[in-house]
């Protein structure tokens, strides 16, 4: 070894001076993950010391998703610090592309990245296999790995879904607390109960299921009260609940009742047994949005019931009837006058209120709360414009496979009509499904199309048809053939490539040509 005696003695403080100063961001979904942000900083810092990098800063988002940057403030004052010049780090080291963000949107993953590098800050994954050092080839891996942890939080997503909706059909409880008469206990995986689960507590045992039984005596007894004074007494929501409340009953949350918390239970259909569950959603930490009821899962009698379901449906007619006798403009008026007091709407709201019909009869009367809404001028926060696409694209259905039939035998073959399915055999030889696809837009502006395909019906071919940016419109078709498919659900962008774009087509007459019928001899 060669020792250079006209440097100065070296120290470890020393040393680490003439390392470029860097930061490292770390994020973790839940506790129970595989990758802790210990571990993703352990393996950040060897990556710092084998690069010549220095950790001067630490960013933790832990027990954040991953799929937006809401929430995520350690993401947030990054950013800041790094647009504000306040930072003093010329690099940011990361675990892999998924803990920056699953993000479904691979343009907002990469927009983040791209701040960080426009202010001179270089963003590294340590534990991925390739350099982001901006080549093509670098780009192109990132890209596809965006991808990938956007299509992962996906793919969980529809699978819990279809789990929550298989184990609601199967009679079990998904979250919610049971309610004032009923309470949830807990059973084991061969439906033999347990123990009552108080307020607040869940199961620990990943294969036990709660159930809803009912509760004390006395609640029961109140409850089936509570529908008798509606039903034959006359009286209203308000009136039972002052009643309640001079008995010094409470509601099962320990607080007064009021007209909202009485309507509530005459409303709810798990006091006759049925297991309802998805009125509202909220996938992939979108906006919170009101399903239409042929979108809820149920499973009818799956409780015992504590109220007679004649009683029930009688309850429901008298909140309906309340307003039958008044016009459609005498209830827009009356919400209106609820909107100009509370200066936002929502059905608990309503059914708070004394003098306007209840949330329900609003539903009935307008097709749903979010048309009632609308008539009135009133733009909810949360966005429920997909439920205004839908009835559209369902009005517009209808005509395409007329024009499609028309178009088939006009070719000179013959369709057969499948009324509950609408699947088009032609000729008795191959079978076409139409699916619609509406547009969907992107932060970035960017649109966005969607298909499920028809796996129960397995048509020989699918025809997607591709909406516009307004969804009143088709934009063009793509013809999918059963066998080049292998994927139950379809995403398209604007330009998708030759793999998908050769399917593409801006008229049908190609698949009109598929029905003609041939001289034998001509053919020969």
């Amino acid at each position: 070894m060669v020792i250079d005696w006209s440097q100065p003695d070296g120290d470890d403080e020393d040393s680490n001076s003439d390392k470029i100063p860097a930061a490292e961001y770390v994020r973790m979904s839940t506790e129970h993950q595989k990758y802790s942000a210990d571990n993703q900083s352990e393996e950040i810092h060897r990556y710092a010391e084998r690069r010549g990098y220095r950790i001067i800063e630490r960013y933790a988002d832990e027990g954040k998703s991953g799929l937006n940057i809401g929430g995520r403030k350690a993401l947030q004052q990054l950013l800041s610090d790094v647009e504000t010049g306040q930072a003093e780090y010329k690099a940011l080291i990361v675990y892999d592309v998924s803990r920056w963000g699953r993000f479904q949107d691979v343009d907002e993953a990469a927009s983040y990245e791209l701040r960080c590098r426009r202010a001179g800050v270089a963003v590294h994954y340590c534990a991925e296999q390739f350099e982001n050092d901006g080549s093509i080839g670098s780009s192109i891996i990132k890209t596809v790995k965006r991808a990938m942890a956007g299509e992962y939080s996906r793919e969980l997503s529809v699978k819990v879904f279809k789990g929550q909706s298989h184990l609601i059909r199967l009679g079990y409880r998904q979250g919610g607390p049971a309610g004032f008469g009923l309470r949830r206990m807990l059973v084991d995986q061969e439906g033999n109960q347990k123990n009552e689960l108080r307020l607040g507590e869940h199961k620990s045992i990943t294969t036990d299921r709660v159930i809803l039984v009912p509760g004390p005596t006395k609640e029961i007894e109140l409850v089936r009260e509570i529908y008798r004074r509606f039903v034959e007494d006359n009286l209203s929501e308000r009136d039972i609940a002052s009643w309640l409340n001079l008995q010094g009953i409470s509601t099962d949350r320990g607080s007064e009742w009021t007209r909202g918390t009485v309507h509530q239970i005459l409303i709810n259909e798990k006091y006759i047994g049925n297991n309802v569950w998805g009125k509202t959603s909220c996938k992939l930490k979108g906006k919170l949005i009101e399903n239409a009821p042929n979108d809820w899962v149920r499973s009818d009698n799956a409780f015992r019931a504590i109220v007679d379901k004649s009683v029930y449906e009688k309850a429901q007619a008298i909140i309906v009837s309340r307003s039958a006798k008044l016009s459609d403009e005498e209830m827009l008026a009356s919400l209106k006058s609820v909107l100009d007091r509370k200066g936002i709407l929502s059905g608990l709201i309503i059914d708070e209120v004394d003098d306007c019909p209840s949330s329900v009869a609003f539903r009935s009367r307008f097709g749903g709360l979010l048309r009632a809404y609308t008539l009135i001028g009133f733009q909810p926060d949360h966005d429920y414009s997909y439920l205004e696409i839908n009835k559209k694209l369902r009005l517009l259905h209808s005509p395409i496979v007329g024009d499609i039939i028309y178009g088939l035998e006009q070719a000179g073959g013959t369709v057969d009509r499948d009324e509950e399915t609408d699947l088009l055999t032609v000729n008795q030889e191959f079978s076409i499904s139409i699916c619609m696809m509406r547009c969907l837009s992107t932060k970035a502006g960017s649109s966005r199309w969607k298909l499920k395909f028809d796996t129960c019906l397995s048509p020989d071919i699918t025809v997607a048809v591709r909406m516009n940016t307004g969804n009143d419109a088709v934009k063009d078709y793509y013809l999918l053939p059963r066998l080049d498919m292998r994927q139950a659900v379809l995403r398209l962008a604007e330009y998708n490539g030759l793999s998908f774009d050769a399917y593409r087509t801006n008229s049908l007459s190609g698949l009109f040509a598929l029905a003609k019928r041939g001289n034998l001899r001509y053919a020969a």
